[in-house]
C-alpha cells in the first residue's frame, strides 16, 4: 500500500514536471523565433532588396531630373557661380545683355537635364557591385546610407563620365558660346579684371549634388513610408529596420 502511494506521488510529481517543463520548452521556442523569426532574410533576399530599393530611388531621380524642366524648374536648379555674378551683374548694364543670368541659367539647367539622361547607367554598375556587407551597413544604417554609398563610389568616376556630356551637352544648348560672348563682353568693359570662370566643372558637380541630394529624398522615403515600398521584398527588407 505505501509503495503504491509513493508511485501515485511519482507519478503526479512526473506529470506536473513534465507540464512545467513543457511550458518551459514552448517559451524557449518564442524566445528563439523572436531572434531568428520564421521569415528572417536570406543574404540573397537583403541584397536583392536593398539593390531593389537603390534603383528604384535612383530611377526616380533620374526620371525625374531628365525631364524638361526637372532641373531649371525645381529645388535643384543650377544658379549662377559666384565668379560669375561679377560678369552678370556689370554686362547688365550693356545694351544686348540685360537678361544676361537668366538665360546663362536657363543653359545651365537644360544641359544637366541633358546630362541627366545618361546618369542611370553609372549608377546601375555601382548597384550591381555591392556586397553582402555594404547591403547590411546600409540597411542598419543612418537614413541616408544608401545615398552615401552610393555618392562614396561613384562621385569620381561620375564625375569623369559626367563632365563630357555635360560639357557636350552644354554645347548643344549653346551655353558654352553664350558664356563666350559674355566673358569677351565682359572683358571689354574698362577696368574690370579678366574672367573666364570654368562652367563645365561647376554644371558638373552642381547637377550631381542636387541628384544625390533627391536620391537622399527618396531613400528617405522609402525608409519612412510603408506605402513606398512598392514590391513584397521591399516590404519584408525594410520591415527589418521599421
Amino acid at each position: 500500500m505505501i509503495k503504491y502511494l509513493f508511485f501515485i506521488l511519482f507519478l503526479t510529481v512526473s506529470v506536473s514536471s513534465q507540464a512545467q517543463f513543457g511550458k518551459l520548452l514552448e517559451k524557449a521556442k518564442e524566445t528563439r523565433d523572436k531572434i531568428t523569426p520564421k521569415s528572417a532574410l536570406s543574404q540573397e533576399e537583403i541584397g536583392k532588396g536593398l539593390k531593389e530599393a537603390l534603383d528604384e530611388g535612383v530611377s526616380k531621380a533620374v526620371g525625374f531630373l531628365s525631364e524638361k524642366d526637372g532641373y531649371y524648374k525645381s529645388p535643384y536648379k543650377i544658379l549662377i557661380p559666384e565668379d560669375a555674378q561679377k560678369v552678370t551683374n556689370k554686362l547688365k548694364k550693356v545694351p544686348g545683355w540685360s537678361n544676361v543670368e537668366n538665360d546663362l541659367e536657363e543653359k545651365m539647367n537644360r544641359a544637366a537635364e541633358l546630362a541627366a539622361q545618361k546618369a542611370k547607367p553609372i549608377f546601375i554598375k555601382a548597384i550591381k557591385n555591392m556586397s553582402f556587407r555594404d547591403a547590411m551597413d546600409i540597411l542598419m544604417g543612418k537614413d541616408d546610407a544608401a545615398t552615401n554609398y552610393l555618392s562614396s563610389h561613384t562621385r569620381a568616376s561620375l564625375v569623369a563620365e559626367f563632365l563630357p556630356i555635360i560639357k557636350q551637352a552644354l554645347d548643344e544648348v549653346n551655353a558654352t558660346t553664350y558664356w563666350h560672348s559674355a566673358v569677351t563682353a565682359y572683358n571689354k568693359i574698362p577696368f574690370t579684371a579678366k574672367a573666364n570662370p570654368d562652367l563645365d566643372k561647376y554644371v558638373t558637380q552642381t547637377a550631381l549634388d542636387g541628384m544625390f541630394q533627391l536620391i537622399a529624398k527618396k531613400e528617405l522615403d522609402i525608409r519612412k513610408n510603408t506605402s513606398s515600398r512598392s514590391t513584397d521584398l521591399l516590404k519584408k527588407v525594410f520591415s527589418q529596420q521599421d
